[in-house]
């Protein structure tokens, strides 16, 4: 019998309690780990070490068609709901607002040559920029996966 099982045979309770401690948001151990939500504006947004790399959602690269331009963010303060770019396509232009309140500390500058990215990987090399969260507590008022999804179903 392994180490693991032995344990989880001995200590059931204690170790369940752990678990979910540990996993519990805003608990310092989730604060190290990635954490992807949602916006209803169609960003996503994952948390890292209190840093999140935001871009758009694949259902916003679908909606808009063929990305032709991206307005990169600027390196500054900003609040939840502020413009920080926006993204050009042959259909329309859409303002990219900030998911959460902070510092911009970095962007992707590979969209200025390549906005295309968006719409080939928008959930992961095609992010738009980086904030560092002056505030944990608005990651609270996200949309999980699941509750984005259900949102976009709605929406149609």
């Amino acid at each position: 019998m392994s180490l693991s099982a032995l344990s989880s045979r001995l200590f059931p309770t204690m170790r369940s309690q752990a678990v979910a401690r540990f996993a519990a948001p805003g608990s310092s151990f989730a604060r190290f780990y990635a954490t992807k939500k949602y916006t209803a504006e169609h960003e996503w947004v994952e948390i890292e070490n209190g840093v999140a790399t935001v871009g758009i959602t694949n259902h916003a690269q679908e909606a808009l068609g063929e990305i032709v331009y991206v307005e990169a963010a600027e390196l500054k303060n900003v609040e939840k709901g502020d413009t920080i770019g926006s993204v050009e396509s042959v259909k329309a232009a859409s303002d990219i607002y900030a998911p959460i309140s902070g510092k911009v500390i970095e962007v992707n500058n590979t969209l200025g040559d390549e906005p295309g990215l968006l719409n080939t990987n928008p959930e992961d090399s095609a992010w738009l920029c980086k904030i560092q969260l002056s505030s944990e507590d608005e990651i609270k008022d996200l949309l999980t996966e699941s509750d984005y999804k259900k949102f976009c179903e709605e929406s149609h």
